[in-house]
């Protein structure tokens, strides 16, 4: 039996809207959390880059009477 209540189809929509809503702002932060730790490993990369080169630009910058 349904009711022939005109407040139905309302009351049925409002209750839905916090399910959607909460299904909404878990997406987004999936998307938020994807991108920050895709952001993160592209900045421990760099870090690693420029970490390599510090043993190379310390061997450059020694005077070459040092090295006879």
């Amino acid at each position: 039996m349904t009711s022939l209540n005109p407040l139905n189809p309302l009351l049925g929509r409002v209750s839905a809207w916090s399910v959607e809503s909460q299904q909404g702002a878990r997406r987004n932060a999936m998307v938020a959390s994807t991108a920050l730790a895709a952001r993160r490993a592209e900045r421990e990369d760099v870090e690693a880059f420029f970490a390599a080169l510090k043993p190379r630009d310390r061997v450059l910058r020694v005077p070459v009477s040092a090295h006879r």
